[in-house]
């Protein structure tokens, strides 16, 4: 009898679990696929930053922009930039994370090897930090928004939700900020500058660039031109 009871006990401990695995999967894949039509009206690195105790009060400045109304010179910047195989991988550059694992085990500096999808999925749902839980959710929302979003939709999010700088997030925000124009009318020189910023938009200045973030921005533009130019977005 005790043991039929455990049994018991156990079998619904398990069917809340299902039950609960169930719900958490419906919510968090029709949230993803939503976002394949919806613009997010904020993010969760948005609302961290914005109600974090840990900064100063700070205005949040966020204005959408549809994919046709930004420069494709800082669309192929940013890819230029962050994740030159942005349309032949499934949202993880596996090459480029072996590589990170390599040089960590040599005691190199490691780079990041996050891709343009994982930090779409990390400023959309997620919190920094580098603790295997989070990354674990990251590995999950990655592999949803690749499976449910087109890639061209997936940049035209990330480019409207990255943050260029303390608290100004996406690129009409940017390019209005630090350039006095509309994100449609970066040429390519600001759209490079732009997207040098990104791996710590809160330290590298481009309002003037220093000889570094111009360096950086040539970099970029002489990527562009292997990438192929505008002709890289036929394969989105």
């Amino acid at each position: 009898m005790a043991k039929a009871k455990q049994r018991s006990f156990f079998a619904r401990i398990r069917r809340w679990i299902l039950w609960l695995l169930s719900i958490w999967l419906f919510t968090t894949m029709s949230l993803v696929l939503s976002l394949r039509w919806l613009n997010p009206p904020t993010t969760a690195f948005i609302l961290q930053r914005h109600y974090s105790h840990d900064h100063k009060p700070i205005t949040i400045i966020h204005e959408w922009r549809d994919f046709s109304n930004i420069s494709p010179s800082l669309a192929l910047s940013v890819i230029a930039s962050e994740d030159q195989k942005f349309v032949d991988h499934w949202g993880f550059d596996i090459a480029a994370i072996q590589q990170v694992i390599e040089n960590g085990q040599a005691g190199k500096k490691m780079r990041g090897a996050s891709t343009i999808s994982q930090q779409l999925a990390k400023n959309l749902f997620l919190w920094p930090g580098r603790n295997w839980v989070r990354k674990g959710l990251e590995v999950y929302f990655t592999g949803v928004i690749e499976l449910m979003i087109p890639k061209r939709r997936i940049l035209e999010l990330y480019l409207n939700v990255v943050e260029f700088g303390d608290g100004i997030y996406g690129a009409e925000a940017a390019a209005q900020k630090f350039f006095g124009v509309s994100a449609n009318a970066l040429n390519r020189t600001q759209a490079a500058l732009l997207a040098a910023r990104l791996p710590a938009p809160k330290s590298y200045q481009i309002n003037p660039p220093s000889e570094y973030m111009k360096n950086r921005a040539n970099w970029i533009q002489n990527q562009i031109r292997q990438l192929g130019g505008e002709a890289y977005f036929e394969r989105l």
